[in-house]
């Protein structure tokens, strides 16, 4: 039975961000946005449902630029912006009908599983965070994805990169390029395990809105974004889940990262970087839950941070 949801938008700015809404049960609500250029539909439905089944309230929402939401420069998606339409969407939930503000949950994955790190590390009144296989680190990531680009591949994709930043000077419209391809084309990424996100995200081939593209100069920025960084600052529970094969947003990273956070749990799966959305999803699904009730429900008192990740479910 499909999940019980509303189309709704709030404003960032003089742009308005589209989203769904799940009216939920528990007070508690978790807010979501997808991995780098993929809509809301494709990126958070799945998951979506379940929380939404569990009695939490979800807010789903794309970035300015994409999906739904407005923006004139359409899938150009520079940090700073996305990281603005975070804290939007954070004020918006606070508002909810059934909502207490005070249990707030951010949800990301891939990209976007790195920006709710630097959220959260600037806004202490969040309840719980999930990043799920996350990009925190991206040089390390750059590497990981070179090493599957072939060399000129990678100077086209450079080059592309560098017109579309100096193309927008002149105001000429964005050099878009696609979000995936094979080792030797001009994409964002060429990884083995990049190839698995249609089939996870998009099995049916319902979401033809979904362009499947980017600005480059936005893919090529990505390079230098390091939010993981920002986990020593990040005082509400950080659940960061892995998958040990994952060649898109390494998990390496991911690992030392939740390390230096004061109250992170880390959980490693087996698999590539959408296990979580396909053979992994009944377990990435019920760590998250369990993660959530803990957090949002069961009022516990919070454990002296120590610094140190503390490992679940998982291999360490």
């Amino acid at each position: 039975m499909p999940a019980k949801r509303a189309k709704v938008r709030f404003a960032n700015g003089d742009t308005e961000c589209a989203a769904w809404h799940y009216p939920g049960t528990n007070g508690a609500c978790v807010i979501m946005a997808g991995g780098f250029a993929v809509p809301k539909e494709p990126a958070t439905d799945l998951f979506a449902r379940r929380f939404h089944e569990a009695g939490f309230s979800v807010l789903a929402f794309d970035y300015r630029g994409l999906g739904e939401s407005g923006g004139r420069s359409r899938l150009v998606l520079p940090v700073r912006s996305q990281l603005a339409d975070w804290d939007a969407a954070i004020a918006f939930a606070a508002t909810l009908p059934g909502v207490d503000p005070a249990r707030l949950a951010l949800w990301g994955f891939s990209a976007s599983g790195g920006h709710v790190i630097r959220v959260a590390a600037r806004n202490p009144r969040l309840a719980a965070v999930i990043a799920q296989t996350p990009n925190v680190g991206g040089p390390a990531a750059t590497r990981s994805v070179s090493s599957f680009q072939k060399p000129l591949g990678m100077l086209r994709f450079t080059g592309r990169g560098i017109a579309d930043a100096l193309g927008t000077l002149a105001g000429r419209p964005p050099l878009l390029v696609p979000l995936a391809g094979e080792p030797g084309a001009v994409a964002m990424l060429t990884t083995p395990d990049v190839g698995d996100g249609p089939k996870a995200l998009d099995p049916d081939n319902r979401h033809t809105h979904w362009q499947q593209r980017v600005a480059a100069r936005s893919a090529l920025r990505l390079a230098f974004y390091q939010p993981g960084r920002d986990t020593p600052r990040v005082r509400c529970p950080l659940l960061v889940l892995t998958c040990d094969q994952d060649q898109t947003a390494p998990p390496g990273p991911a690992i030392e990262a939740a390390r230096r956070a004061p109250r992170a749990e880390l959980v490693r799966m087996p698999g590539r970087h959408y296990a979580p959305f396909m053979e992994m999803h009944e377990r990435a699904v019920d760590v998250e839950l369990s993660f959530l009730r803990r957090h949002l429900l069961d009022h516990a008192p919070a454990e002296p941070g120590t610094g140190s990740a503390r490992h679940r479910g998982g291999r360490t």
